[in-house]
Parts: structure tokens; C-alpha cells; sequence
């Protein structure tokens, strides 16, 4: 729970105060108590068991390790500021979740025998050890021991992105990851100001614990932290323990571990999803023997693909949302990871694995464990699995359960955004890469154990995932259309899928008054730039009840966006899209337990401004990649204010609608079936109420 908004607080400085400790006066001086060789940095407290995780983490270190150089972009139009290259660096390793960052020279003795390239400027990452809480908890057996390689595969994963990124822009860059590195990292890290010898350690400040790190070393000038300076026991109480530390003044994380989560189990995460009311059934109503399976073909971006949309959209569906360097980045990973996603089973049923329950909870600790936001268990309904693969392979269904994992996109970056302008596709693609390493090695991990597992991921899924969020218990079906939104992230997230044959509890569905106060606010649907988002009720559409948005207009819009890549409009100004600081705790709790409160509340979420830009925010650059270089784009940038009078539309929209009877069939291949969009639109105009569909079926 935190105290105290980040919202005046630049991304850059990261979620510790780094900028408060005292440094020394020159960023070439030696850090106080270097020689010749470095004490070690704090370690585990338990070692790897017969049942670790640990295996499952090579595979990923492999492809990350095969990534650390590569091609060189021309050179992109970036500011000459040092700063501003060092600010813009660190805000994007802190928005792939690094816990800090920093950038300095590297020493000439930090380079191993006969490397020394060109590369003057270092740009280091630290990822810290996950949490453990004491007692006998579930995943333990599966998670000690692997806090190293976890803390150290993130660190690798982030230098290898941001070696790649910068290349985007022209400037020779190299991935030193935990595994394959030229340098000596600690070295690196000492001399940029990252860690500090305290104790006969190598530390990093605010941290408890031990952590993981990398470098990037480059030719691109910035502007470089000094080295700590030494620091007597009053001064280090002062700098990094007095009270605006430990309640998280000025946004930063809180030193007192219960404001952050730090004291639940870990299978719990930091959200309390246990607290929202659970049912049997879901609030929207689902006929599931009117559901029908649908191919991946089928789907708006296939469809464009396959030249459905005409020929234009069918070149912008290759780019639109990795059209800027950082998404290149991120992309790149998603696409070698597709490899690792199905495997080998071992032989062998582990004995240690018969109790369904616990199961569920050890998955999902080492789901949290690895960087997941939250996490749900459910049956895979017949009708969430895809019909046909998007090559037209017919699928049969093959595992019973799911574990549903929720990437936040980051509340930061969504603040300093329009929702539709150039780091909109960059947050969907970084949430996707995440998801796709977590799942891969969660899937790994259950194949050790003897059973059937596979990672569904965005770029190869044989499953739907928004039924699955929903049965998962992960949220409910909101207004925004074909998407869950959840009570603590709202809509600002995306989901990655493992299914598999080992036997779990599964979690009931959540009921937080969504429905109602969805029908009482039309946010969304006023925001969105295409007027895809309906402002009527809800329908019936292919079997589930839902307010059903105009798919045409969407995909087209996200497509064709020229001032910004693809679109998250509607995440963006939703009033469940919130920062989580105690004050709107009491506002969501309102929502949840008082609906007299719901219309209001979405007239107050206006009045104070939630949904605008927050320029504070806005660490990235408007660039575009394109033909294989970073320019600056030729349309400009969308920044888009809260449209007021945005329901005006409200009484002429027209949502056209393309049931299951209406798509292209799963084996067809590159063969346009243009939409009818009159059709559709009367298909619209004659769907079926809620309400009668439950008279019809007496529900």
C-alpha cells in the first residue's frame, strides 16, 4: 500500500533515491575501498533443492547470451544533451521493471586480457532478489536457491534490450550479461555508483539483500554518475534510512516492507485479490454450448494480415506496433522465445505433486517469483481453445487447466502517454516479452515434474486469453468491450497463459460491481479516437453476454495510427486505471461496497484530471523505426487531452458486428474475405438482448 504519489517524480530517478546519497565530486575517482580484487555481494540464505527451478532459466541465459551484439542502425536524430541520453536510458530500463540503474565510465583495468573496444560510457542494471518470507511457504521447494539466476536472468534480459536499442539508434553498443561478459561487472558498478563496499560487501543501498547485475557498454556519450562517496554510520542512517525513506515520501519505494506487499506469501502476491468478493458463476453471461471455437484466422490483426482490409492495412499490420526502436527491442525477444515454448516430459510423475491445491499455490509463487503482477488458475473451457493454428492446422484440445498471468503495463509510462501516440506498442511488446519468458520457464519447470505443459504466448497461442483471465478469476468483462478488466489494474495489463495437464485447484470468479458500474460510466467510449467502444448495452454476441466493441474500427484505427503505434486510448483514461496509493484504495473501495457512489466517482475521476497527460511522465522519445533506421516521424505525435464532449456520438453509432457465422474458415490462406461492413452493421442493430437470452435458455 503506499503513502505517497510518484506523481511528480520523473521516471528516470528510478523507485529508490538514489539522488539523495552523496557522491564524490569527480565520476573518473576512484570509489572509496578499491583494489585490486572486490569483496562478494550478499548471497542466498538457502541453496537449490532436488525440486529448484533453477534448469529451466539455461534456456533463456542461452538467448539472451546469443543477443549481446548485433547489427548497427544508421544513426537516429537524438538530442546531443548527455543528460538527456542518460534520463532517457535509464527511464526505459526502469520501465522494464529494473529495481536501479545507473550510468558511468568504464575503468581501463574492468576490462578482461585483450578487450577494450570503443566503448567509453556504461550503462549498468540492477535486479534484486525476490522476497522471502519466513515459515514453511508454498513454492519454496521449486524457488530457493534460484534467487541468483532469477535476479541474474533479468539483469541479463535488460542489457541485452537496451544494447539492442541503442544500436537502433546508431551507436555501437554490447550486452555484458552474469554469464558472457568482457568486464568485469562489479567493477562497473562500483565506478557508476550502483553499489558500495560496506562490511566486507558489495552492496547496493536500500537493499537488504543480494541482486543481480549487467552492463552495457557503448559508444554513445552520457552523462555519468559519480561514485559513492564514503559514508560514516550518522550519514548513512541519514541518507538511507530516515523517515522519508521508510513511508516512501516523494513516491519512492517504501523502506517499510508491509507498505509494499513484502510480508504476504509470496503465492499471494502484492495485491489482494483474496479480499474481492469470489462466485460461482461469471457476472456476464456465458451459454457455453453457444460458443463457439473460432480459428486464429479469424481474428482482426489475421485478418488484415491475410489482405481482408485491403491492401494498406495489410502492409501496416507488419509494423504497427513495433514501429519505434524500443519495440524493435523488445520483439526480437518474443520471436526467439517461441522456441521454448512446448518441450520435452519427463518420464516420471514427481510423487511431491499429487495434491491439486498445492500445486495451484506453488505456481503461482514461482509465477510471482518471476516477475509476474498476478495470477489465476482455472479450466480451460472447450470454447477458449482456437479451432485451427493461424497456419490453418486444425487444434485438438489437449490440457484441462491454465495458469493466467497479468503483466502491468506500467502506470508510470501510461501516465506521461496519450494512450495512442509512439511508446503505445512499446508497452504492449514489453509486457508480451515478460509474459513469454515467465511462461516459458513456468512450463519447463511443470515438464520436469512429469507433465504436459505449454506457454501461450501472443505471438504463438492456441488458446484464447480473455475467457481465460475471466475464469482465472482475474477480473471481470467491462464496457471497454472483448477485454477483463481487473479491480487493482483496471484494464493496464496483458496476460500470458501456461496449459497444462497437471492437476489444480481452480479459483472462483470475482463479482466488484463492475457490471453496474460500467452501464454508469461511458469514459472509454467517449476517449476512444475511432468511436470503436459502444455506449449502449450490453449484447449478445457468439454465446457470451458483453458490451461488444466495432472490431472493424478498432484494428483499422491501430493499424493505420500514423502520429503513434497501435492504441491503448481506453486503458489510458479508464478510472480503474490507477497508481495505488492508499487515497484511491478508499475510492475503489467505494466503487466496490457503496454502488450509489459509481456515477459519481466517475464524474470526480474528470474533475481531477485522471486520463490526461501527465508531462512529468513523458521519459521517451517520439521516434519511429522504419525501413531500418530511428527517424522522427513525419506526422508528428498524438496528445490527446480528455475529450469532454466526446458522448456526442453516443445517439448516431453504429457498431457493426462479424459472428462466428461470418468468418473466414480456419484453413483458408491468403485469400481475402472482404468484410461487409452494411451487413454487419444490421447484424448490430438486431443482437439480441441479455435479458431475452436469458428468458430463452431460463437462466
Amino acid at each position: 500500500m503506499k503513502l505517497f504519489s510518484h506523481r511528480k517524480r520523473p521516471v528516470h530517478l528510478g523507485p529508490y533515491p538514489l539522488e539523495r546519497l552523496p557522491r564524490l565530486a569527480d565520476p573518473a575517482a576512484s570509489p572509496p575501498g578499491r583494489s585490486a580484487s572486490l569483496p562478494p555481494r550478499p548471497s542466498e540464505s538457502a541453496g537449490e533443492g532436488p525440486l529448484g527451478a533453477g534448469h529451466a532459466y539455461k534456456l533463456y541465459a542461452d538467448l539472451f547470451d546469443a543477443q549481446v551484439h548485433g547489427d548497427l542502425a544508421p544513426r537516429a536524430p537524438v538530442p546531443e544533451e548527455r543528460a538527456d541520453r542518460s534520463h532517457n536510458l535509464k527511464a526505459g530500463l526502469y520501465f522494464l521493471d529494473a529495481d536501479m540503474v545507473g550510468c558511468g565510465l568504464i575503468p581501463d583495468d574492468a576490462w578482461s586480457a585483450g578487450q577494450h573496444p570503443d566503448h567509453r560510457y556504461a550503462v549498468v542494471t540492477l535486479a534484486s532478489f525476490t522476497r522471502e518470507v519466513t515459515g514453511d511457504q508454498p513454492g519454496d521447494a521449486w524457488i530457493d536457491g534460484t534467487r541468483q539466476t532469477n535476479a541474474d536472468l533479468r539483469a541479463g534480459e535488460l542489457a541485452v534490450i537496451t544494447a539492442s536499442y541503442i544500436r537502433n539508434l546508431g551507436f555501437d553498443a554490447k550486452a555484458h550479461t552474469p554469464s558472457l561478459s568482457d568486464l568485469d561487472i562489479d567493477r562497473v558498478a562500483l565506478q557508476a555508483g550502483l553499489v558500495e563496499i560496506d562490511g566486507g560487501e558489495l552492496r547496493a543501498p536500500y537493499l537488504a539483500g543480494g541482486f543481480g547485475l549487467s552492463v552495457v557498454s557503448t559508444e554513445l556519450e552520457l552523462e555519468p554518475d559519480a561514485p559513492l562517496a564514503r559514508r560514516g554510520p550518522a550519514a548513512a542512517l541519514r541518507s538511507t534510512r530516515g523517515p522519508a525513506w521508510w513511508f516512501g515520501w516523494g513516491g519512492t519505494r517504501a523502506g517499510l516492507g508491509r507498505l509494499n506487499g513484502d510480508h504476504r506469501p509470496l503465492h499471494m502476491g502484492r495485491y489482494p485479490m483474496e479480499r474481492v468478493k469470489r462466485v460461482d458463476e461469471p457476472t456476464t453471461l456465458i451459454i457455453e454450448d453457444e460458443v463457439p471455437r473460432v480459428p486464429v484466422r479469424a481474428g482482426g490483426f489475421p485478418r488484415a494480415a491475410h489482405g481482408d482490409l485491403g491492401p494498406k492495412f495489410q502492409g501496416d499490420v507488419k509494423v504497427f506496433a513495433f514501429k519505434t526502436p524500443q519495440a524493435q527491442s523488445y520483439v526480437q525477444q518474443i520471436g526467439s522465445m517461441v522456441q521454448h515454448q512446448d518441450g520435452e516430459v519427463a518420464t516420471e510423475v514427481d510423487p511431491s505433486t499429487s495434491d491439486p491445491g498445492r500445486n495451484a499455490d506453488d505456481l503461482k509463487a514461482l509465477s510471482y517469483h518471476l516477475g509476474g503482477d498476478m495470477v489465476g488458475v482455472c479450466r480451460v473451457p472447450t470454447h477458449a481453445w482456437y479451432s485451427h493454428k493461424g497456419n490453418g492446422t486444425p487444434i485438438e484440445t489437449y490440457h484441462q487447466n491454465a495458469i493466467v498471468i497479468l503483466l502491468d503495463q506500467g502506470y508510470e509510462t501510461m501516465e506521461g502517454a496519450s494512450g495512442d501516440d509512439w511508446v503505445s506498442g512499446a508497452q504492449s511488446m514489453r509486457a508480451y516479452m515478460r509474459g513469454a519468458q515467465i511462461a516459458g520457464i513456468l512450463a519447463e519447470h511443470i515438464r520436469s515434474l512429469g507433465y504436459g505443459a505449454r506457454s501461450q504466448t501472443n505471438r504463438d497461442s492456441d488458446v484464447l486469453h480473455i475467457p481465460l483471465v475471466l475464469h482465472a478469476g482475474l477480473g471481470e468483462l467491462s464496457r471497454i468491450g472483448e477485454l477483463v478488466l481487473n479491480p487493482f489494474v483496471g484494464p493496464r495489463f496483458k496476460s500470458v497463459v501456461v496449459t497444462t495437464d497437471m492437476p489444480l485447484t481452480p479459483d472462483r470468479h470475482v463479482d466488484f460491481g463492475l457490471q453496474d458500474f460500467c452501464s454508469k460510466c461511458t469514459k472509454c467510449a467517449r476517449e476512444c479516437p475511432c468511436g470503436a467502444i459502444a455506449f449502449g448495452d450490453k449484447i449478445m454476441f457468439n454465446g457470451a453476454e458483453m458490451w461488444k466493441p466495432d472490431v472493424e474500427k478498432c484494428t483499422k484505427y491501430r493499424l493505420g495510427n500514423l502520429k503513434g503505434a497501435a492504441c491503448g486510448r481506453c486503458m489510458k483514461t479508464c478510472p480503474y486505471n490507477t497508481e495505488g496509493v492508499l487515497a484511491e484504495r478508499a475510492f475503489l473501495w467505494s466503487a466496490i461496497k457503496v454502488p450509489f457512489t459509481r456515477r459519481w466517482i466517475t464524474h470526480l475521476d474528470d474533475k481531477v484530471g485522471n486520463g490526461s497527460i501527465n508531462t512529468i511522465k513523458k521519459w521517451w522519445w517520439d521516434l519511429e523505426w522504419k525501413d531500418g533506421q530511428t527517424i522522427e516521424p513525419a506526422r508528428g505525435t498524438n496528445a490527446r487531452d480528455l475529450d469532454l464532449n466526446g458522448g456526442r456520438i453516443a445517439d448516431k453509432q453504429k457498431i457493426a458486428l462479424y459472428p462466428a457465422d461470418v468468418l473466414p474458415p480456419g484453413d483458408n490462406q491468403m485469400v481475402p474475405v472482404k468484410l461487409d461492413r452494411k451487413q454487419a452493421v444490421e447484424t448490430g442493430a438486431k443482437a439480441e438482448s441479455p435479458d431475452a437470452a436469458r428468458r430463452r435458455v431460463g437462466r
